[in-house]
């Protein structure tokens, strides 16, 4: 009997979660993890208005401030990279919670700074924080999302991201500049991922798919039956390993407890995804970073006011929303792969329109293509997001997605730090004529993605 047990398929919690109706439990993770990563975008939007001001009050020089954003990013690399390594040792919520408090209690502690050297260390720590949620709670709402909407669930998530980056634009528009010590108010109020966390940490599930490659199979079953409830389906389960489903007709089999290996995920079929998301990675951030981070500074250089400046980030930030809303429809009508290389064509041809615009256009103009790179850029952002959890199996996939961002991260320091020299070559139209090359860039290394779109993820 034992051995006809072990020969049945041993996925059934997995595919009971994949069949269920997107419900009551699932919309409260996803605003519990969703609130946690706009809360993140806050903090990594916010740094690009401090550094705004600070450039005035401080008369702190382009190439000294560039440093300010390369430590927050530097730390992101190394946080992505070990969060998701922890993440499959520990279990997604656990590093989630961890994360949160880390960088919440350090952009607090930045508001106290006082000098460029001591908020490029704290802004190290916050990245530290930041960089390891971000992969993090990808994997987890991933691995709880209904297989058919799976890549729409997670692009909404990744829509939390322009609530929290137009909460930065309305704080940076309306605190900042307010006073000289605007930037500090600013920051603390930074802190609230902090006292997210201690709520996050009472009602969050643990992955089940994490549970069962732990052998925690009592508590794995214990979770779906909650999210089945939700539904309105009662299981009707003894509750022992092996035991068979009545109402399902499947096996709650013995999954034995797997390691991973951060090496693992270049080796077999894993080699190819892991060189091809990680290139998607790195070009995406280069441009994504170098242009939005000093968006602000770019408008006072270009003879702006700080505050008008800050009012232009403001309404370009607003087009962050359609272009979530239209990558979340897209990403299942069209495929992941589709969708992303295709915003990524719209965010090159817009970078480079943004460019002109910025010397020899209007107002209008600036405010226009701003908005299509905000739209188009974010969109790709989404589309990123959903695919790169689908690519690996339950023991890699939050390391695989970590080191896919970490990776990314390399880019988004030195973004910032080229920045300065490349605007001395050729201002802003040489600027982003690159941004729009590496997305081009980006944009053909997607397409070369397997499509994944309502597959089961691998185990």
């Amino acid at each position: 009997m034992s051995n006809i047990l072990n020969s049945l398929p041993r996925e059934s919690l997995t595919e009971r979660l994949d069949r269920l109706p997107f419900t009551r439990r699932h919309r409260s993770l996803l605003a519990g993890s969703g609130v946690g990563w706009a809360l993140d975008a806050f903090d990594v939007g916010l740094i690009s208005f401090v550094i705004a001001q600070l450039s005035v009050t401080w008369k702190a020089d382009a190439a000294s401030l560039s440093w300010v954003a390369a430590a927050g990013f530097a730390g992101m690399a190394v946080g992505a990279a070990l969060g998701g390594i922890l993440a499959d040792k520990l279990g997604r919520k656990q590093v989630f919670v961890l994360t949160l408090l880390l960088y919440g209690v350090a952009t607090g502690a930045s508001a106290l700074a006082w000098s460029v050297g001591i908020l490029l260390l704290l802004r190290f720590i916050v990245g530290l924080g930041l960089g390891a949620e971000l992969p993090v709670v990808a994997t987890l709402v991933s691995e709880f999302a209904p297989r058919r909407i799976r890549g729409r669930v997670v692009v909404l998530l990744e829509g939390f991201w322009a609530i929290g980056w137009l909460g930065a634009a309305v704080v940076g528009y309306l605190v900042i500049p307010a006073s000289p010590d605007g930037w500090r108010l600013a920051l603390l109020i930074g802190m609230l991922p902090a006292v997210w966390a201690v709520f996050v940490r009472l009602r969050m599930p643990e992955s089940v798919r994490f549970l069962q490659s732990k052998g925690r199979h009592a508590e794995a079953e214990s979770i779906v039956v909650q999210f089945e409830a939700s539904a309105g389906i009662v299981s009707d389960v003894s509750g022992a390993v092996g035991a068979v489903d009545p109402t399902q007709g499947s096996l709650h089999a013995v999954v034995p407890e797997q390691r991973s290996r951060l090496a693992d995920l270049f080796s077999g079929e894993w080699r190819r995804r892991s060189i091809l998301i990680w290139l998607v990675w790195f070009l995406v951030n280069f441009s994504y970073y170098g242009a939005f981070i000093w968006l602000p500074t770019l408008l006072v250089g270009a003879g702006f006011p700080l505050v008008k400046s800050f009012e232009f980030t403001l309404i370009i930030t607003l087009a962050q929303l359609p272009g979530y809303a239209a990558s979340a429809y897209l990403v299942e009508k069209w495929g992941r792969r589709i969708t992303l290389s295709t915003f990524l064509i719209g965010s090159a041809v817009s970078a480079v329109a943004f460019g002109f615009g910025a010397v020899n256009g209007s107002e209008a103009q600036i405010i226009g293509f701003g908005m299509l790179l905000s739209f188009f850029n974010l969109g790709a952002w989404g589309a990123l997001y959903a695919i790169t959890p689908e690519l690996y199996p339950t023991r890699l996939r939050g390391s695989g997605t970590g080191a896919a961002a970490g990776f990314g991260r390399i880019a988004s320091i030195a973004a910032p730090l080229l920045v300065p020299p490349l605007l001395g070559l050729g201002g802003p139209i040489l600027l982003f004529v690159v941004f729009g090359i590496v997305f081009v860039l980006a944009a053909g290394v997607a397409f070369a993605l397997p499509e994944l779109g309502g597959k089961k993820l691998p185990e």
